[in-house]
């Protein structure tokens, strides 16, 4: 079928035909009026004569519009003959670029520029499965977020499999290598390179870009990627992708002759000059290129002696030039305008920039147009474009998508399998779906999407060996209590939150704007994204645990404030009581009110006051007293030492202990037994449960969980998790032996 521009192109055609006609009929009027011979009179003027030079203006301009018309109905011709033919088209995008700066490229660009212009896109011509490989340099927590959006777009427009190559530091390496491990995306490899292996490539190389040393990284990919890759496209972390990566992909195709760098053309007047006073940009063809979409040739730039090549240019430049001003990308403009046949130019719809005063908005004719969106501006989101507003909301679509959604297979391309996922479907096939409690046991074998520190975290533990980090986890209807706690606790704090994509946003707009959260960055927040019908409240936990960065970690819920000044009291009770040399696990008693603003108490004396009157209670004492009840909360009113405490069934205390401590059970999800069992187990390791008399903590009131109201509604989520109780026996036999035995319940020991 026909596309659609070639409907335009008739409709031009026809429009055009109908000006020609009118404007001869116009004339004839014109001359039959005014006794004139028939062609080149005016239509409706009163003179009657005209100027030669208005007479020769007006043959001029109809010969024009006939010239006009003759070129549209051989490229009508044209367009309808080729058919279905696999070609770039570039509407009127790429004509721009090459019209701006005429004569700069060799004549293989030329030609290449020619065959790119074309009023339909086609379809590329790239195997169905062929692997694409995309490399990406990504340093630190912000620039990890911005790498998933990136991802997102791609894998969203997708249909080949894809070989990621990231470059990167130890924290975007840790963050980006649980997220995919835990994505699971079929048809996606990953590979990290470490960063700082190829830092002294360019350590002697002054930049003033924002980016630092890392905007440097691209120049080095041919050293460090592998040696038997030979092409690969190279991507800002601030990019999103509004097509298949695979049209980009088939560009590679076009490169002839020595092309082995594929740029966009700059689309700000940066290197020509002249923007300021003392203004002195790099050298470059014209306006330049655009670093932020590149495609390599790695084998002919191996073969050229690229980093030779690039390294001598560089340390001729600086030695006027002194530092770069947008890092690797002066350089490979330096490299390119001394040896020009490198370069194959890429239609400018594949790398809209949109940093303030940019010629943008000439790249495209439709936003539906664009291929590559690039927010190469440090304002990012804020910059000035007439149709940023669309742009944005492309870029935010993404960000908040579903990436479960993205787990999809690409059918009739054949890939392997990990581990995991064959580990996740062997367990899928032993459960049987007609079983009353089949989502609870799925539940325990869900994987979830992790995205460890997903704010900025920096914090270096104490040297006393006896620091010890706040573990909790949270869902946004809990994200209140976090100033607060911030407010309690000044030390180290490490969070899992359960969250969607989209509300991951909102949490990380909410953090961006208080002044309590953006100033601490020593809370290490780990968003673990919904999937499933319960909450993975143990999960969490283990999350939470596993990346807190202390000896010792004080595991607490977010619906508690703890005493001020808790922090260094745990501290010196973890030295004075050796538990680095024992097993204990430091209780700290709970406690709760009913009033959602209370004058929190100031000390223990304070605390005990407000329980005489009535404020506070010890915590679910109404409810559930067996849960608490073992902490003893009548010799803790009058305790000035520690005392220890023996275990009794359904005891759930909140404590501190060694972060080498076993994990929760994460067969228990939602409401019931998540802490009880946890308890159960390090009594069954022998550690002492030790009160503190000097600490406690105070439950805020709120809204019952969803979790909670299902407990209490649903008889046969009662029932479910008393399964899951007597699995939960059932292990602890098998890995304590006769020990467990006092923790079965009492009608089963008699």
């Amino acid at each position: 079928m026909p596309c659609s521009c070639r409907r335009k192109l008739k409709l031009l055609v026809l429009s055009l035909t109908f000006m020609i006609l009118l404007t001869w009929l116009c004339l004839l009027a014109g001359n039959l009026e005014n006794g004139h011979s028939f062609p080149f009179s005016p239509c409706l003027v009163d003179q009657s004569e005209l100027s030669y030079l208005e007479k020769a203006g007006l043959e001029s301009r109809v010969r024009e519009v006939e010239k006009e018309n003759q070129r549209l109905r051989l490229q009508l011709s044209r367009s309808q003959g080729a058919g279905m033919s696999a070609q770039e088209g570039t509407h009127s995008n790429g004509q721009w670029t090459a019209a701006s700066q005429p004569g700069l490229f060799d004549g293989d660009n030329a030609t290449e520029e020619k065959r790119n212009q074309s009023d339909c896109p086609q379809e590329p011509v790239v195997d169905r499965c062929e692997l694409i490989h995309v490399a990406c340099v990504c340093a630190g927590h912000s620039a990890s977020r911005d790498v998933v959006t990136l991802v997102k777009s791609i894998l969203f427009h997708r249909r080949n499999p894809l070989h990621f190559h990231f470059i990167t530091d130890a924290v975007a390496h840790q963050i980006l290598g649980s997220l995919f491990q835990s994505w699971m995306v079929p048809s996606l490899q990953v590979s990290f390179y470490d960063a700082d292996e190829l830092k002294p490539e360019v350590a002697w190389i002054p930049n003033k870009h924002y980016s630092g040393i890392y905007g440097l990284m691209k120049l080095t990919l041919t050293k460090a990627l592998p040696k038997d890759l030979t092409k690969v496209i190279v991507l800002d972390t601030d990019i999103t992708f509004a097509t298949d990566m695979a049209e980009l992909w088939a560009v590679f195709r076009k490169f002839t002759g020595k092309q082995a760098i594929g740029l966009v053309e700059n689309q700000s007047d940066w290197y020509l000059g002249n923007l300021w006073k003392n203004h002195k940009p790099w050298p470059a063809l014209g306006r330049g290129f655009n670093t932020g979409v590149i495609l390599l040739l790695l084998d002919q730039l191996r073969r050229i002696g690229w980093e030779q090549m690039w390294r001598l240019t560089a340390e001729r430049e600086l030695m006027s030039m002194l530092s770069t001003s947008l890092a690797d990308q002066d350089i490979f403009n330096a490299v390119i305008k001394q040896n020009p046949f490198l370069v194959h130019q890429l239609p400018c719809f594949w790398n809209v920039q949109l940093s303030d005063h940019t010629r943008s908005e000439q790249c495209y004719t439709e936003v539906s147009d664009l291929k590559v969106i690039h927010w190469n501006s440090p304002k990012k989101l804020r910059v000035k474009n007439k149709h940023v507003e669309f742009f944005r909301n492309l870029y935010l679509t993404f960000l908040e998508y579903d990436g479960n959604l993205l787990r999809r297979e690409l059918f009739g391309c054949p890939s392997q399998p990990s581990s995991e996922s064959l580990r996740l479907q062997a367990a899928l096939e032993e459960l049987d779906e007609d079983d009353q409690c089949y989502e609870f046991r799925r539940e325990r074998i869900a994987v979830h999407r992790v995205h460890l520190y997903f704010l900025q975290y920096e914090y270096t533990p104490t040297e006393d060996g006896a620091d010890v980090t706040l573990v909790a986890q949270l869902s946004m209807d809990r994200l209140q209590m976090l100033e607060a706690i911030c407010k309690h606790w000044e030390g180290p704090i490490s969070l899992a939150l359960y969250m969607s994509d989209a509300e991951a946003q909102q949490f990380l707009r909410y953090a961006q704007a208080s002044e309590v959260l953006k100033n601490r960055k020593n809370v290490g927040y780990h968003v673990v994204y919904k999937e499933g019908q319960f909450y993975p409240v143990n999960l969490l936990r283990n999350v939470a645990l596993k990346h807190s960065g202390t000896p010792y970690v004080f595991l607490a819920d977010v619906d508690f404030l703890p005493m001020y000044g808790l922090y260094d009291y745990l501290r010196k009770s973890i030295i004075q009581l050796d538990m680095g040399h024992t097993k204990k696990a430091l209780v700290v008693p709970a406690f709760e009110t009913l009033r959602y603003r209370l004058s929190f108490p100031k000390s223990k004396a304070e605390l005990l006051s407000m329980l005489d009157m009535g404020t506070l209670y010890p915590f679910r004492y109404h409810v559930w007293s067996k849960g608490h009840a073992p902490t003893d909360y009548a010799k803790w009113r009058t305790a000035t030492t520690p005392y220890k405490v023996e275990w009794e069934c359904d005891f759930e205390p909140y404590v501190v202990v060694r972060r080498d401590c076993p994990k929760y059970d994460q067969k228990f999800v939602g409401f019931g037994w998540n802490k009880v069992s946890h308890i159960m187990e390090l009594d069954a390791q022998e550690y002492d449960l030790v009160v503190l008399p000097n600490a406690f903590m105070i439950h805020m009131p709120h809204a019952p969980s969803f979790d909670i109201s299902k407990f209490r509604s649903s008889s046969s989520y009662r029932y479910c998790l008393s399964t899951v109780k007597e699995e939960f026996h059932q292990d602890l036999s098998r890995k304590y032996g006769a020990i467990a035995l006092k923790y079965l319940p009492r009608e089963r020991k008699v």
